[in-house]
């Protein structure tokens, strides 16, 4: 028998441009700069400067078949516009033939093993020795230590190089890389790489008592038991404290200390936020409004094809060439001038509802705030939020943040009032900073703390929100 169903279904579909101002929105300054540079790159009809595109234009992606049979069917005007600039203000003849092209000088970047081996090479080094200490920093990872056991690096060279040496040989070239800029490279655990730089340092009584701590007492350092490093070092508290200062003075990854090891990420920040007479001054930076027009030259070109009576098949298929290239730029000028708009909404409904904050810069005001408050009151859809809160900041006159830091959960107090997890965390903060050293607070007594105070949580949420504020737990913070 057969049976028919009637189903129906709602597709919601996105269209090119749509799909490209998402895009647009999600990307940073730097990105931003980087995509535009592309466009100009692969559309010719696309160029920066100050000239004003169109506004009215019009594309009509059904007209196409209609166009290759009909081109006076096109709106040139759209494209041409009433520009009666002439061209002499838009050139600049200020450059005399003798002026040189000025390029700016590009820093290279020599990486930390790069680094070594440089070291190593004014080394009287043998050509033997020399292979071998350079396999050898090979080894040492980005933290500038050497964890592999010497005895395996052994055997790797004998497999995989075909080159046979002892265990006491790299010992000896070890010793030679320890020597080494910057100072407790090569240490194969953190201990040594104390160690090696304190070796370095001037003698003195603290510096002694350091490396005595570090070669003979290092697991009662690492848990701290204060006490029982005096009774067996035979010292008091303040000379145990200077030692103990000495050793965190010290750096734990040589490796990442130097600025050669990977190049520095500046962060650029998207929204500039002033505060001119208790009222908040939202700007968007510069480089994300930049000032893209169509081609000139595209222009003329539709208009010299206008202006021509006969029109040849080749004429036909160039001008609809052009059009092509036109709509697509006026598309991507479209998208960059709505991502400006979207930005600049969603980050002024943001300062909004956190209006209390952003004058005083106090985090224990931050109001609970989650994607949907936003894209409610501006009428977009929550990923679009998403999209602009990701990888974006704002500097204010406290310090630039990421804007993401600002959206956070709520709970309620003991008033019955909801409260920003940023609140508690920021009072957990303070708590801890206020703390007795001598005897740091446990997770159960930060609890109670917290409770007293009118927020009730769990000990379990309380190691979490210590965790993600990267607090240590209680035996790591105390101190003499």
């Amino acid at each position: 028998m057969l049976k028919q169903n009637l189903s129906q279904k709602l597709q919601q579909k996105l269209s090119p441009q749509q799909i490209q101002l998402m895009k647009l929105v999600q990307l940073q300054t730097q990105s931003l700069e980087a995509r535009i540079k592309q466009e100009i790159e692969e559309n010719p009809a696309l160029q920066e400067g100050k000239e004003k595109a169109e506004d009215n234009f019009e594309n009509d992606a059904s007209d196409e078949r209609e166009v290759r049979d009909s081109m006076e069917e096109i709106n040139w005007d759209d494209y041409l516009g009433d520009d009666e600039t002439p061209d002499y203000r838009t050139k600049a003849n200020n450059y005399s033939s003798d002026d040189e092209m000025y390029e700016a000088p590009v820093l290279v970047n020599e990486s930390f093993h790069d680094s070594l081996i440089s070291q190593l090479r004014l080394r009287d080094l043998s050509s033997e020795e020399l292979e071998l200490v350079v396999y050898l920093v090979g080894t040492i990872d980005d933290d500038g230590l050497l964890r592999r056991d010497l005895i395996d690096i052994v055997d790797d060279l004998a497999f995989s190089q075909g080159v046979f040496t002892e265990e006491k040989e790299l010992e000896r070239l070890l010793e030679i890389i320890q020597d080494l800029d910057p100072p407790g490279v090569g240490g194969r655990d953190l201990r040594e790489c104390l160690m090696l730089q304190l070796e370095r340092k001037r003698p003195s009584f603290k510096v002694n008592l350091a490396l005595s701590i570090l070669d003979n007492h290092f697991d009662s350092f690492v848990k701290r038991h204060y006490q029982k490093l005096m009774d067996r070092l035979g010292v008091n508290e303040d000379e145990l404290r200077d030692a103990i200062e000495e050793i965190g003075r010290l750096n734990p990854k040589p490796g990442g200390s130097s600025n050669l090891s990977r190049p520095t990420e500046n962060v650029i920040p998207d929204y500039n936020l002033q505060i001119v007479d208790d009222e908040l001054e939202l700007t968007l930076n510069g480089r994300n409004a930049p000032e893209l027009s169509l081609s000139r030259q595209y222009r003329d070109m539709l208009e010299h094809y206008k202006a021509s009576k006969e029109k040849n098949k080749a004429e036909k298929e160039a001008a609809l060439f052009v059009k092509q290239k036109l709509d697509s730029a006026k598309w991507f000028i479209d998208a960059i001038v709505q991502r400006q708009q979207t930005l600049m909404l969603t980050m002024q409904s943001i300062l909004n509802y956190q209006r209390d904050y952003f004058l005083t810069g106090d985090e224990r005001k931050l109001r609970p705030m989650i994607l949907k408050d936003i894209a409610e009151e501006i009428g977009m859809d929550i990923s679009t939020v998403s999209r602009v809160a990701s990888n974006k900041y704002i500097q204010t006159p406290y310090g630039t943040f990421l804007i993401k830091r600002f959206f956070s959960e709520s709970m309620t107090n003991s008033d019955g009032e909801e409260v920003s997890t940023r609140e508690i965390k920021k009072i957990l903060e303070d708590t801890v900073g206020e703390e007795d050293k001598r005897k740091p607070l446990t997770d159960d007594a930060l609890a109670k703390i917290l409770k007293e105070k009118g927020y009730p949580i769990a000990r379990r949420t309380v190691a979490k929100y210590r965790e993600q504020l990267d607090i240590p737990v209680a035996r790591m913070r105390k101190e003499l």
